[in-house]
């Protein structure tokens, strides 16, 4: 594991307010975001691209891991200056987060593996406290097979 400084990011894309207690049931919003995503063609709508990296964020947190938090999908942008309809536009602050690299294989199974690590991780400390500020899923040119994928999840810590 290995601890990054990022400084401020600009996203664009979609979100909505979640649970864990929620994912874990038919109810979650998580799932169709996604399908959401990738059926509309969304990261080839959003402008001002950085990259082709595809973020997954989990951010402003009632609490901790228990409590809301807002889930948001897009990708990295220059400037929010131009935010296509129906999409939003996020800034998420300089942050220190302990970087997480899953295993080799398919994403549906690799990304709650990587999460079961990191949720056993805290218990134990994880290379500094959570801040439940932000936290990233990073995918990039790694996963761009969702059969055979490697991707990181940024932890914010304090």
């Amino acid at each position: 594991m290995k601890i990054v400084e990022s400084p401020e990011l600009h996203v664009i894309g979609i979100g909505a307010r979640t649970n864990n207690a929620k994912e874990m049931s038919a109810e979650g919003i998580i799932g169709p975001m996604w399908d959401r995503a990738v059926s509309e063609n969304m990261f080839d709508k959003i402008p001002n691209r950085v990259d082709n990296t595809v973020l997954a964020m989990y951010t402003d947190y009632e609490s901790d891991s228990n409590g809301e938090y807002t889930f948001f999908i897009g990708a990295k942008v220059t400037t929010l200056d131009v935010i296509p309809e129906g999409l939003l536009g996020r800034t998420v602050a300089a942050a220190r987060y302990s970087v997480i690299t899953s295993e080799r294989g398919p994403l549906y199974e690799v990304v709650p593996q990587a999460w079961q690590r990191i949720w056993s991780m805290s218990e134990a400390g994880l290379g500094g406290k959570r801040a439940f500020v932000a936290d990233l899923e990073i995918y990039d040119e790694r996963a761009l097979n969702p059969t055979d994928a490697v991707m990181e999840v940024w932890v914010g810590v304090k």
